[in-house]
């Protein structure tokens, strides 16, 4: 067995990870009325309360659009399938809302593979880069970090994995120039995970 089928714990990003990407952040920010290439979460933040709210508010709008949209990447289901028959322990770590990420969980016909408990949004724990959502996970898990992976398809992901110190795995789309520095293993589809499982 390889080093990564040794793992027990896996935090997953969600939107671009688990689902093929769908969400246009640039409509996203039109529709908020936000420059191009902020941070949504943390310029929603900056605001202040009723304006807050209502961003907030459209947020959730746009982001059950993207959820019903939502369609699985490929091999996903083969990928949590193969790490629940293994016995580990599955999470989601997304900036969207827990709501949100279940709704396109039951899109994607993966929701079965995680307690609803273990699917963090922006009001379970602070976004990524941030890595209380993954401290959390592992402290329910009575995990530890070094046997433990995140996953995912942004700079965030892998931050967050980085300074809660699991190992990190980039899903490579090509739509980004990439985090080596942030990287221990960079793939293009989760089927080259189940390879290396």
């Amino acid at each position: 067995m390889s080093d990564w089928g040794r793992r027990r714990y896996w935090i997953f990003d969600l939107d671009g990870t688990l689902t093929r990407p769908v969400h246009d952040f640039a409509h996203i920010r039109a529709e908020l009325g936000l420059a191009p290439d902020v941070d949504i979460l943390r310029t929603l933040a900056a605001l202040p309360r009723p304006q807050r709210e209502r961003q907030y508010a459209r947020l959730d709008e746009l982001e059950l659009h993207y959820a019903a949209m939502t369609e699985p990447a490929p091999a996903v289901t083969e990928l949590l399938a193969l790490l629940d028959a293994r016995g580990c322990r599955l999470g989601i770590l997304t900036r969207n809302t827990r709501a949100v990420a279940l709704r396109a969980l039951e899109a994607i016909g993966a929701a079965r593979h995680f307690a609803p408990c273990d699917v963090l949004g922006r009001d379970e724990a602070r976004p990524k880069p941030d890595p209380h959502g993954i401290e959390q996970l592992l402290a329910r898990w009575n995990g530890s970090a070094q046997h433990a992976v995140m996953v995912g398809d942004f700079r965030y992901d892998l931050e967050a994995g980085r300074a809660c110190g699991t190992a990190t795995i980039h899903v490579d789309h090509g739509v980004h120039t990439g985090w080596p520095e942030l990287t221990d293993l960079r793939i293009s589809s989760l089927s080259q995970l189940i390879d290396l499982l």
